[in-house]
């Protein structure tokens, strides 16, 4: 049983769509790219497929929850369960990919990282959006991204967590828990999976930011 297949109805509520920062920005770093065939990996209940199916994209999605993907083909969206570490895809087969809050999440992001580079094409962009290692993490108080970040120590502190000071009771890692890479190993994945970083920005949200955005090519 996945982590979120006993909150998906409540993580569809929590989670209805994206926010307008992460809209933009898969709108600014996927252009000039596509259109074509673009993997969405963590799909979820899939509420970034609409916007990339706007931007003119063919979406499919995979995840690990057979209860987030019941939601998302309520929709009549096109996804398929695997293991993000495990694709179940040629290689070379997607003109573009991206992932969402997913580093948070994944047993493995390396080998996640890896096989996205295995099934994108040559030259193909992957944009990734996530937690700032910095200012969310086991060691950071940043109860909605509002405020100044409390911090504490564990910054340095990898692995899976579900107690820390950085949780919230009340929130969605009290549910499922969370995993942590200190900002340095996090960039070194995606070097580590051999993909070309172009661009990486702290997405707008105060003083202090919550979210990172990447686009790199295979």
């Amino acid at each position: 049983m996945a982590r979120y297949d006993g909150i998906a109805d409540w993580y569809d509520e929590f989670r209805p769509s994206l926010n307008s920062h992460e809209q933009d920005a898969l709108e600014r770093l996927l252009v000039g790219a596509g259109p074509g065939r673009c993997l969405d990996v963590g799909c979820g209940t899939g509420v970034a497929m609409p916007v990339l199916t706007e931007l003119g994209w063919s979406v499919v999605g995979v995840d690990v929850s057979e209860a987030l993907l019941r939601l998302a083909r309520a929709r009549d969206l096109d996804v398929v369960l695997a293991e993000e570490a495990a694709l179940p895809f040629a290689a070379a087969s997607f003109d573009a990919a991206v992932s969402i809050w997913t580093h948070t999440d994944a047993d493995d992001f390396s080998a996640m990282l890896r096989e996205i580079r295995r099934v994108l094409r040559a030259g193909a962009p992957f944009v990734y959006l996530g937690a700032h290692p910095c200012f969310v993490g086991p060691h950071s108080r940043f109860v909605g991204a509002e405020g100044t970040p409390a911090l504490h120590p564990g910054y340095r502190q990898t692995g899976r967590y579900a107690e820390a000071p950085g949780i919230s009771p009340e929130g969605l890692r009290a549910k499922v828990g969370a995993s942590h890479l200190p900002l340095g190993l996090f960039v070194q994945a995606f070097l580590d999976a051999h993909l070309t970083i172009e661009r990486f920005e702290e997405l707008p949200s105060g003083d202090y930011p919550y979210m990172v955005a990447l686009r790199c090519r295979r």
